[in-house]
């Protein structure tokens, strides 16, 4: 039965979880990449510090000067999700929206195969299970993780709850996600063969095969990888898999909670929207969402980590989480600046901190003015590096992060990163109308992803990249299911990142502070708002009370809010056209989308033509 070398104890832990499928699954696996060894790990608090000994004897990570503190560097092209090499499986003829990537199923599963062959000889195979969301709750999956990478499961230990014992609980043994990873070929502890990196996603089986790679995005299967196979699913059933953060928000007064969602693409300010300075986080990335039994929208937080971009997190823009991975507690960083003293360094962490000249980062022995072979000046640390924490130590962590039954949800934000189009924040006008908002979510795209950097990309929902069903279907399943309930959350654009003619951003980093209080004291009916074609607006009356009760040294202008809540009704229309374009290539999409563009396409041309002019003051509109 064992073709493969293993101990007798870790045999016992496979045969206690009475699962044929997962013992083919690692037969076929091993037979492949030929490792030296396979090893099991279980939920047992001796596995998890195990796991994160090994990362270090291998070399995968390196202690750093603070106690729990480790670095992790991935190889210099290998800093971001690789959408090129990133497919969906399908059988042949079958496409998804927007040009996703899609292979033949079986041409595409013998070509990574065939990188796979042999490809842990030498290496020891891990096996590790996981829960994605609460154990023991009705939102939650179970999950097997195969990697030769001790940082890949030390990452997910930090990141996603132990499922070994829910595993061995399955009621249906076939009823779970199975990852497949290889870091590939090491020099230095770095990832050779970048050419043939690939990560398809298998839908039809529920699985993942990732190789060639190292940065989280591409080899932490639980995470986005995950979602696509959690979205496929969801859109099979009757809930939701979002690309979401959770976290409550409080009036100053702190009175009463409130529960928000939040979608926004990747750098984009979503994990520091999620922790919010009088904030509680649940999670900061992905949400499975059911209704609850009162007809309310619950959901939960898949993960209990924080995997963050920490560029330009700062005491002064993003106190508590700069606290927090400034203190002796388990955190990975990655793609940082690092010294032989064992201390960190990034870009944007404040102006009071002196950089050094020279260390060492994601391109090795680093001093400044080094540049690459391209002839680019490396920075000292990368656009997309990161930190990974677990959300319980946090000062803000929620009392129900961990919750099997979730919270329910009564507001929801989408946003991007916009310079010349959205308000700050505006409230959709209905639920239809809200899914109208996400779906035209544009952001000009970031370091997070391998590329072109300041391109303007629709991403529905925040999840384009992820949606592995049809769009339509997609957009219809959130009409569908907001129909459904009898307490709809309200939902809202926001847009952090306008900037005025001089190229200059018109908010202050931590504004978004008083647009979430806004947005908290709408969703209890504490404000009036200005009705308006593209949304409802805030009064400055309101916001100036906001401002002076969240800051001491934050005087908010009329003139600023004039500014920053102008419609530049010519913006907006070239965005409907956009969105015209390219929805319009989509079959059977939802009427409610065409009704909504229509209307606010009407109701815009009517302001102009009344106006006289093509950017109106919220004055004008009251």
């Amino acid at each position: 039965m064992w073709s493969y070398e293993i101990s007798d104890a870790d045999k016992a832990k496979l045969e206690a979880l009475d699962n044929p499928k997962m013992m083919q699954i690692i037969d076929e696996t091993t037979k492949a990449t030929r490792p030296s060894k396979v090893v099991v790990f279980d939920d047992s608090e001796e596995d998890r510090v195990r796991i994160s000994q090994l990362a270090i004897e291998n070399s995968e990570e390196k202690p750093l000067a603070m106690d729990g503190h480790t670095i992790h560097y991935d190889g210099y092209f290998d800093q971001g999700r690789d959408k090129a090499n990133t497919a969906t499986l399908l059988p042949a003829g079958e496409k998804l929206s927007r040009g996703l990537n899609v292979k033949e199923r079986e041409s595409a599963m013998e070509e990574i195969w065939g990188l796979m062959d042999g490809i842990m000889e030498g290496k020891e195979m891990i096996i590790r299970f996981y829960c994605l969301g609460p154990t023991n709750s009705r939102f939650s999956l179970s999950v097997m993780q195969i990697t030769d990478s001790y940082y890949v499961v030390h990452s997910e230990d930090i990141l996603y709850r132990p499922g070994y014992e829910q595993f061995k609980n399955l009621k249906d043994k076939d009823d779970f996600f199975c990852f497949r990873h290889s870091a590939g070929e090491l020099k230095n502890n770095v990832t050779q063969n970048i050419d043939k990196r690939r990560i398809y996603i298998n839908p039809s089986k529920g699985c993942v095969m990732s190789v060639n790679n190292q940065y989280a995005g591409n080899s932490l299967a639980c995470k986005k990888l995950a979602l696509r196979l959690a979205i496929n699913k969801a859109n099979n059933e009757d809930w939701l898999a979002e690309h979401m953060f959770i976290s409550a928000f409080y009036p100053l007064d702190e009175r009463r909670k409130t529960y928000f969602m939040g979608a926004y693409p990747s750098g984009c300010g979503k994990t520091s929207t999620a922790m919010i300075e009088g904030s509680t986080i649940v999670g900061d990335d992905i949400a499975y969402i059911r209704e609850g039994a009162e007809g309310e929208m619950r959901a939960v937080n898949i993960e209990r980590g924080i995997f963050g971009i920490i560029g330009d997190v700062n005491a002064k823009d993003d106190p508590l989480i700069f606290k927090a991975i400034t203190e002796p507690k388990e955190i990975i960083f990655s793609n940082i600046l690092t010294t032989e003293d064992g201390k960190t360094y990034w870009s944007g962490m404040g102006k009071e901190t002196v950089i050094p000249e020279e260390g060492f980062n994601h391109s090795g022995a680093w001093k400044k003015g080094n540049v690459d072979a391209a002839g680019k000046e490396i920075p000292m640390s990368h656009p997309n590096s990161r930190f990974t924490t677990s959300i319980s130590e946090l000062d803000n962590a929620d009392e129900n992060y961990d919750n099997p039954d979730g919270v329910a949800v009564d507001g929801i934000f989408y946003g991007g990163r916009d310079s010349d189009t959205n308000v700050p924040v505006a409230e959709s006008l209905s639920w239809e109308h809200g899914v109208f908002v996400g779906a035209t979510i544009e952001s000009e795209t970031t370091a997070t992803i391998l590329g072109a950097v300041g391109k303007r990309a629709s991403s529905p929902m925040a999840n384009m990249d992820f949606v592995i069903v049809p769009l339509s279907r997609y957009l219809s399943n959130h009409l569908k299911f907001g129909a459904k309930l009898k307490r709809c959350p309200k939902v809202f654009a926001t847009n952090y990142f306008l900037k005025s003619e001089n190229g200059q951003y018109m908010n202050e980093k931590t504004d978004k502070r008083v647009w979430a209080l806004w947005a908290e004291g709408r969703v209890h009916g504490d404000y009036n708002a200005i009705s308006t074609p593209i949304g409802l607006l805030p009064k400055y009356e309101d916001l100036k009370v906001l401002f002076d009760g969240a800051f001491d040294d934050r005087n908010y202008t009329l003139e600023e809010y004039n500014e920053q809540f102008s419609i530049r009704i010519n913006k907006y229309l070239e965005k409907l056209d956009r969105m015209e374009e390219l929805y319009s290539s989509e079959e059977n999409m939802p009427e409610e989308f065409w009704t909504v563009l229509k209307s606010q396409r009407a109701n815009l041309e009517a302001l102009a033509e009344k106006a006289g002019k093509a950017v109106v003051t919220p004055a004008e509109l009251a």
